[in-house]
């Protein structure tokens, strides 16, 4: 289920929209802030109301797929695809920085440089990508010479379908960028840049926490930087407070106030769950064996509450009591502790309780991503710039579908032919 763009929306139902967000995640909260492994512990199914309880109980995993999350109970979806993305971001910043004159993009947490080498090799844009991680970065040069060979060798069979001509593979550079300052390294104008210093245009793909607020300080703060495409990730990293709010607007807004546990829930793919949902294959169980631990744990010892509970292989094969007996040896705990058999037994029959639980929290989670990006979006809007959310992933495939493009001038109309998918 992806976000809500917001394109097309006047300055005031976009803050009408946040202020009807924050009362629906108000409504909702004890859902959205509950953790899966207490249902149990909790009693989560009765926060629920009534009316909710009688049309979820009994429902199997593919019946909770078709009428709760609106999907069809067969059928398979592609998985999600790493070119997917690189193609549509590359394309779509490709259009923004002829749209906006810049010279310059600049590729921030670069990782091993896929998004930068299609936007340089692919496109023609002058790139310079910046990572933090040394070994990332030496993997991106790496894949960069194996590249421009394969390239070169197919030029010389086919030149006239392989023009490299006079691009070159991107600028690498291992810098870390601090979100709390200002970068020098990432204003820096390449080498070949013409006089008159160059115009930025700054991206990220999938940023992580903090990184996407940089890239939106740097683009308000430095007049270098004409434009900004971002796709945010890693709510649950956001500083607190300094990653959000942003805005003045959603500072002041009742229930504004947005827990990691919230935030964490938004980086979960409704999409991906949805397939699993489908297929009701005996893995939907780990999240009822956890809670079913939780109990034991805390009967066991009453201080220690969700403890990480290292990766227990094939969950789906051992009966109940085997898996609480391998996670309380994990968590350093006796696992020949004498277990309660006939109360585990009533839990895992509530299976598919746990697993329609989950998924109205999924299924609410979309709402706070939205508030992150709208809350961004008005950020920018509050100093003056211009600033769309678009959708150009397919939730399918990526369930961070929406990218904030932003502007120093108006673009107007232009915005929409960002959104399509011709080159």
């Amino acid at each position: 289920m992806p976000g809500v763009s917001a394109r097309g929306l006047s300055q005031e139902e976009r803050r009408q929209l946040a202020v009807n967000l924050t009362r629906v995640l108000s409504l909702y909260r004890s859902i959205l802030d509950a953790y899966i492994i207490e249902f149990f512990t909790d009693s989560l199914w009765g926060i629920l109301p009534c009316s909710w309880q009688e049309a979820l109980d009994g429902l199997n995993p593919p019946q909770l797929a078709t009428l709760l999350l609106g999907m069809p109970g067969d059928g398979e979806v592609v998985r999600p695809k790493k070119q997917h993305e690189i193609q549509r971001l590359g394309k779509l910043v490709k259009k923004l920085s002829d749209l906006t004159g810049c010279t310059q993009v600049v590729d921030v947490g670069s990782g091993q440089g896929h998004l930068s080498r299609f936007m340089s090799l692919g496109l023609g844009l002058k790139v310079k990508s910046i990572e933090g991680d040394q070994r990332l970065v030496e993997r991106a040069q790496h894949l960069d010479q194996e590249l421009l060979q394969a390239l070169e060798k197919e030029e010389k069979r086919n030149p006239q379908m392989v023009q490299i001509g006079s691009r070159c593979s991107p600028h690498h550079v291992v810098q870390w960028v601090d979100p709390r300052t200002l970068c020098e390294e990432l204003l820096l104008p390449l080498e070949d840049s013409p006089q008159g210093g160059a115009r930025l245009l700054l991206t990220g793909l999938h940023a992580c926490g903090d990184l996407s607020v940089a890239l939106l300080r740097h683009f308000s703060c430095c007049p270098e930087v004409e434009a900004l495409a971002s796709v945010g990730c890693c709510y649950m990293k956001l500083s607190d407070p300094g990653g959000y709010p942003l805005s003045q607007w959603v500072a002041t807004l009742p229930g504004y106030e947005l827990s990691y546990r919230l935030r964490e829930g938004a980086c979960h793919a409704l999409e991906e769950y949805a397939q699993r949902l489908q297929k009701a294959g005996p893995g939907l169980r780990t999240h009822c064996y956890r809670a079913a631990l939780e109990t034991v744990i805390r009967h066991a010892q009453p201080k220690l509450r969700r403890p990480g509970v290292q990766g227990i292989p094939r969950v789906h094969e051992l009966k109940i009591e085997e898996y609480v007996q391998r996670g309380l040896q994990r968590v350093g705990l006796d696992p020949q502790l004498p277990l309660n058999l006939a109360a585990l037994r009533a839990h895992q029959s509530q299976e598919n309780r746990v697993v329609a639980f989950f998924s109205l929290a999924l299924l609410l989670a979309p709402l706070v991503e939205t508030l992150i990006l709208l809350d961004r979006l008005l950020y920018l809007q509050e100093q003056g710039f211009h600033s769309e959310l678009l959708p150009i992933f397919s939730p399918e495939l990526s369930p961070r579908n929406l990218v904030l493009v932003a502007t120093k001038g108006p673009l107007g109309q232009a915005f929409s032919v960002l959104e399509s998918e011709d080159s």
